[in-house]
Protein backbone atom coordinates (compact mmCIF):
# COMPACT_ATOMS: atom_id res chain seq x y z
CA UNK A 1 0.00 0.00 0.00
CA UNK A 2 1.25 3.57 -0.52
CA UNK A 3 2.34 6.00 2.22
CA UNK A 4 0.70 8.89 0.16
CA UNK A 5 -2.09 8.42 -2.19
CA UNK A 6 -4.25 11.04 -4.77
CA UNK A 7 -7.03 9.37 -6.69
CA UNK A 8 -8.67 11.96 -9.12
CA UNK A 9 -8.04 15.13 -7.28
CA UNK A 10 -9.77 18.47 -9.10
CA UNK A 11 -9.58 22.17 -7.95
CA UNK A 12 -11.29 25.03 -10.02
CA UNK A 13 -10.66 28.72 -9.34
CA UNK A 14 -13.81 30.16 -11.47
CA UNK A 15 -13.59 28.84 -15.00
CA UNK A 16 -9.79 28.15 -14.82
CA UNK A 17 -9.33 24.09 -13.62
CA UNK A 18 -5.54 24.18 -11.62
CA UNK A 19 -5.76 20.89 -11.04
CA UNK A 20 -8.19 18.36 -13.04
CA UNK A 21 -8.16 15.00 -11.71
CA UNK A 22 -4.41 13.66 -10.71
CA UNK A 23 -3.52 10.27 -9.65
CA UNK A 24 -0.51 9.98 -7.69
CA UNK A 25 1.28 7.68 -5.50
CA UNK A 26 4.48 7.19 -3.14
CA UNK A 27 5.47 4.25 -1.93
CA UNK A 28 7.00 4.66 1.59
CA UNK A 29 10.95 5.09 1.44
CA UNK A 30 11.05 6.62 -2.03
CA UNK A 31 11.52 10.00 -3.63
CA UNK A 32 9.42 11.27 -6.38
CA UNK A 33 9.56 14.56 -8.21
CA UNK A 34 6.93 16.66 -9.68
CA UNK A 35 8.04 18.54 -12.60
CA UNK A 36 5.95 20.47 -14.88
CA UNK A 37 6.11 24.38 -16.89
CA UNK A 38 5.61 27.16 -14.71
CA UNK A 39 1.26 27.05 -14.24
CA UNK A 40 0.88 23.07 -14.94
CA UNK A 41 -0.40 23.11 -11.20
CA UNK A 42 2.16 21.54 -9.05
CA UNK A 43 1.97 23.89 -6.08
CA UNK A 44 -1.71 23.68 -6.05
CA UNK A 45 -1.12 20.06 -5.96
CA UNK A 46 0.73 20.50 -2.74
CA UNK A 47 -1.84 22.86 -1.26
CA UNK A 48 -4.44 20.17 -1.49
CA UNK A 49 -2.50 17.58 -0.19
CA UNK A 50 -1.46 19.43 3.14
CA UNK A 51 -4.70 20.87 3.56
CA UNK A 52 -4.05 24.45 2.69
CA UNK A 53 -6.70 23.85 0.19
CA UNK A 54 -9.78 21.61 -0.53
CA UNK A 55 -10.27 19.68 -3.63
CA UNK A 56 -14.04 20.05 -5.62
CA UNK A 57 -13.31 16.30 -6.74
CA UNK A 58 -11.06 13.54 -5.78
CA UNK A 59 -9.42 11.49 -2.44
CA UNK A 60 -6.34 12.46 -0.90
CA UNK A 61 -5.18 9.03 1.27
CA UNK A 62 -2.36 8.51 3.91
CA UNK A 63 -1.13 5.73 5.26
CA UNK A 64 -4.76 3.79 4.45
CA UNK A 65 -6.48 6.56 5.84
CA UNK A 66 -8.59 9.22 3.98
CA UNK A 67 -7.22 12.48 4.87
CA UNK A 68 -9.14 14.81 2.10
CA UNK A 69 -9.53 18.46 3.73
CA UNK A 70 -7.78 17.76 6.30
CA UNK A 71 -6.65 20.67 8.50
CA UNK A 72 -2.61 21.47 8.35
CA UNK A 73 -1.98 21.52 12.14
CA UNK A 74 -4.35 17.18 11.92
CA UNK A 75 -2.13 16.52 9.18
CA UNK A 76 0.97 17.44 11.42
CA UNK A 77 -0.20 14.98 14.47
CA UNK A 78 0.05 12.53 11.42
CA UNK A 79 3.61 13.70 11.13
CA UNK A 80 3.36 14.50 7.20
CA UNK A 81 5.33 18.11 6.67
CA UNK A 82 6.19 20.55 4.05
CA UNK A 83 8.28 23.25 2.88
CA UNK A 84 6.63 26.28 0.87
CA UNK A 85 7.87 27.57 -2.92
CA UNK A 86 8.50 31.14 -0.94
CA UNK A 87 10.19 30.39 2.09
CA UNK A 88 8.03 30.88 4.93
CA UNK A 89 10.24 31.52 8.61
CA UNK A 90 9.00 33.23 12.01
CA UNK A 91 11.29 36.14 11.46
CA UNK A 92 11.50 37.18 14.58
CA UNK A 93 12.64 33.56 16.45
CA UNK A 94 15.70 32.24 16.17
CA UNK A 95 16.82 29.67 14.14
CA UNK A 96 16.88 27.35 17.12
CA UNK A 97 13.43 28.62 17.99
CA UNK A 98 12.01 28.33 14.45
CA UNK A 99 13.45 24.64 14.23
CA UNK A 100 11.39 24.20 17.83
CA UNK A 101 7.95 25.39 16.67
CA UNK A 102 8.51 22.40 13.97
CA UNK A 103 8.51 19.92 16.65
CA UNK A 104 5.48 21.02 19.11
CA UNK A 105 3.56 18.95 17.68
CA UNK A 106 5.24 15.79 19.22
CA UNK A 107 4.93 17.10 22.38
CA UNK A 108 3.41 14.26 24.46
CA UNK A 109 4.39 15.37 28.19
CA UNK A 110 1.22 16.56 30.25
CA UNK A 111 1.20 19.99 31.86
CA UNK A 112 -0.32 20.85 34.89
CA UNK A 113 -3.90 22.52 34.45
CA UNK A 114 -4.66 25.52 36.67
CA UNK A 115 -7.94 27.42 37.81
CA UNK A 116 -7.94 30.90 35.56
CA UNK A 117 -6.79 33.35 37.53
CA UNK A 118 -5.35 36.07 34.96
CA UNK A 119 -1.89 37.15 34.03
CA UNK A 120 -1.16 35.43 37.59
CA UNK A 121 -2.36 32.26 36.59
CA UNK A 122 -0.33 31.76 33.06
CA UNK A 123 2.83 33.05 35.32
CA UNK A 124 2.40 29.87 37.68
CA UNK A 125 1.57 28.12 34.59
CA UNK A 126 4.63 29.13 33.50
CA UNK A 127 6.92 28.28 36.36
CA UNK A 128 4.99 24.86 36.85
CA UNK A 129 7.00 22.18 34.94
CA UNK A 130 6.72 18.81 35.73
CA UNK A 131 10.12 16.64 35.46
CA UNK A 132 8.17 15.27 32.48
CA UNK A 133 7.70 18.51 30.50
CA UNK A 134 11.16 19.43 31.15
CA UNK A 135 12.81 16.42 30.32
CA UNK A 136 10.61 16.14 27.01
CA UNK A 137 11.53 19.44 26.10
CA UNK A 138 15.39 18.98 27.14
CA UNK A 139 15.29 16.23 24.38
CA UNK A 140 13.54 17.92 21.65
CA UNK A 141 15.91 21.00 22.36
CA UNK A 142 18.26 18.68 21.60
CA UNK A 143 17.10 16.92 18.39
CA UNK A 144 16.61 20.40 17.18
CA UNK A 145 19.98 21.47 17.37
CA UNK A 146 21.30 18.34 15.92
CA UNK A 147 18.81 18.98 12.96
CA UNK A 148 20.38 22.81 12.79
CA UNK A 149 24.13 20.76 12.93
CA UNK A 150 22.93 19.04 9.35
CA UNK A 151 23.41 22.39 8.00
CA UNK A 152 27.01 22.61 9.07
CA UNK A 153 28.50 26.65 9.08
CA UNK A 154 25.35 27.26 7.64
CA UNK A 155 23.26 27.42 10.20
CA UNK A 156 25.02 25.77 13.44
CA UNK A 157 27.19 28.90 14.23
CA UNK A 158 23.86 31.06 13.76
CA UNK A 159 21.27 29.40 15.85
CA UNK A 160 20.73 32.29 18.30
CA UNK A 161 20.22 34.66 15.43
CA UNK A 162 16.88 35.75 14.12
CA UNK A 163 15.24 34.26 11.32
CA UNK A 164 15.14 37.96 9.33
CA UNK A 165 18.63 38.50 9.50
CA UNK A 166 19.71 35.29 7.15
CA UNK A 167 20.67 35.07 3.67
CA UNK A 168 17.57 33.99 1.35
CA UNK A 169 18.89 30.44 1.07
CA UNK A 170 19.71 30.59 4.63
CA UNK A 171 15.80 30.88 5.34
CA UNK A 172 15.31 28.26 3.07
CA UNK A 173 17.18 25.89 5.05
CA UNK A 174 15.73 26.97 8.46
CA UNK A 175 12.42 25.98 6.93
CA UNK A 176 13.79 22.46 5.55
CA UNK A 177 15.19 22.28 9.39
CA UNK A 178 11.75 23.39 10.99
CA UNK A 179 10.26 20.28 8.60
CA UNK A 180 12.44 17.98 9.80
CA UNK A 181 12.03 18.66 13.37
CA UNK A 182 8.47 17.56 13.22
CA UNK A 183 9.94 13.68 12.39
CA UNK A 184 7.86 13.46 9.40
CA UNK A 185 6.68 10.16 7.56
CA UNK A 186 6.39 12.31 4.49
CA UNK A 187 7.93 15.54 3.61
CA UNK A 188 6.99 17.60 0.57
CA UNK A 189 9.19 19.85 -0.64
CA UNK A 190 8.07 23.11 -2.84
CA UNK A 191 11.18 24.11 -4.87
CA UNK A 192 13.73 24.19 -2.22
CA UNK A 193 16.40 25.59 -4.25
CA UNK A 194 15.09 28.27 -5.69
CA UNK A 195 17.23 31.21 -5.77
CA UNK A 196 20.20 29.12 -4.64
CA UNK A 197 23.24 29.09 -6.60
CA UNK A 198 25.22 26.69 -8.16
CA UNK A 199 27.29 25.72 -4.79
CA UNK A 200 23.96 26.50 -2.67
CA UNK A 201 22.06 23.58 -4.92
CA UNK A 202 24.83 21.06 -4.64
CA UNK A 203 24.82 21.74 -1.01
CA UNK A 204 20.89 21.08 -1.03
CA UNK A 205 20.91 18.26 -3.63
CA UNK A 206 23.40 16.33 -1.10
CA UNK A 207 21.20 17.11 2.14
CA UNK A 208 18.00 15.00 0.11
CA UNK A 209 20.13 12.61 -0.56
CA UNK A 210 21.22 12.23 2.74
CA UNK A 211 17.72 12.18 3.59
CA UNK A 212 16.47 10.12 1.23
CA UNK A 213 18.92 7.28 1.81
CA UNK A 214 18.06 7.53 5.60
CA UNK A 215 14.69 6.15 4.60
CA UNK A 216 12.27 9.52 4.84
CA UNK A 217 9.73 9.16 1.93
CA UNK A 218 10.17 12.34 -0.08
CA UNK A 219 7.68 14.39 -2.59
CA UNK A 220 9.50 17.00 -4.72
CA UNK A 221 8.42 19.73 -6.85
CA UNK A 222 12.07 20.99 -8.13
CA UNK A 223 12.88 22.62 -11.45
CA UNK A 224 16.45 21.64 -11.82
CA UNK A 225 16.42 18.85 -13.71
CA UNK A 226 19.76 17.39 -13.32
CA UNK A 227 18.78 17.45 -9.27
CA UNK A 228 15.38 15.63 -10.24
CA UNK A 229 17.30 13.09 -12.75
CA UNK A 230 19.76 12.29 -9.70
CA UNK A 231 17.60 11.85 -6.70
CA UNK A 232 14.19 10.63 -8.12
CA UNK A 233 12.74 6.63 -8.42
CA UNK A 234 10.09 8.38 -10.10
CA UNK A 235 9.26 11.15 -12.16
CA UNK A 236 5.52 13.03 -12.84
CA UNK A 237 5.08 15.00 -15.05
CA UNK A 238 2.28 17.72 -14.74
CA UNK A 239 0.78 20.57 -17.39
CA UNK A 240 -2.31 22.39 -17.90
CA UNK A 241 -3.54 21.07 -14.29
CA UNK A 242 -3.13 17.32 -15.77
CA UNK A 243 -0.49 14.27 -15.82
CA UNK A 244 1.21 13.73 -18.75
CA UNK A 245 3.57 11.57 -18.36
CA UNK A 246 5.25 9.34 -15.20
CA UNK A 247 7.93 7.21 -15.37
CA UNK A 248 11.84 6.21 -14.14
CA UNK A 249 13.40 9.84 -14.89
CA UNK A 250 15.71 8.88 -18.28
CA UNK A 251 12.25 8.14 -19.77
CA UNK A 252 10.42 10.92 -18.69
CA UNK A 253 13.12 13.28 -19.78
CA UNK A 254 13.06 11.68 -23.59
CA UNK A 255 9.44 11.85 -23.32
CA UNK A 256 7.75 13.63 -26.57
CA UNK A 257 5.27 15.10 -24.38
CA UNK A 258 7.42 16.08 -21.89
CA UNK A 259 9.25 18.54 -24.58
CA UNK A 260 5.98 19.26 -26.39
CA UNK A 261 4.76 21.13 -22.66
CA UNK A 262 8.41 23.08 -21.69
CA UNK A 263 9.22 24.12 -25.59
CA UNK A 264 5.76 24.07 -27.10
CA UNK A 265 6.75 21.76 -29.95
CA UNK A 266 8.42 18.02 -29.98
CA UNK A 267 10.67 18.85 -33.30
CA UNK A 268 13.94 19.09 -31.22
CA UNK A 269 16.16 15.96 -32.37
CA UNK A 270 19.15 14.17 -30.41
CA UNK A 271 20.64 15.39 -27.60
CA UNK A 272 19.28 18.62 -28.61
CA UNK A 273 16.12 18.03 -27.02
CA UNK A 274 17.78 17.10 -23.48
CA UNK A 275 19.13 20.32 -23.79
CA UNK A 276 16.69 22.42 -24.34
CA UNK A 277 14.44 20.99 -21.80
CA UNK A 278 17.09 21.79 -19.18
CA UNK A 279 17.19 25.09 -19.92
CA UNK A 280 13.59 25.65 -20.25
CA UNK A 281 13.13 24.06 -16.54
CA UNK A 282 16.26 26.68 -15.39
Amino acid sequence: MPLLEVSGLVRRFGGVTAVGGVDLSVEEGRLVSVIGPNGAGKTTLFNLITGLDRPDEGKVSFDGADITGFAPEKLAHLRLARTFQHGRVFANLSVLGNVLVGAHARLRAARPRLPVLGALGELALALIQPGSVRREEAALRAEALAIIARFGERLLPRQDQPAYSLSYANRRRVEIARALALSPRLLLLDEPTAGMNQTETAEMQALIAELKASGLTILLIEHKLDMVMSLSDEVVVMDDGKVIARGLPQAVRHDPAVIEAYLGHREVGGGAAEKALAEAAE
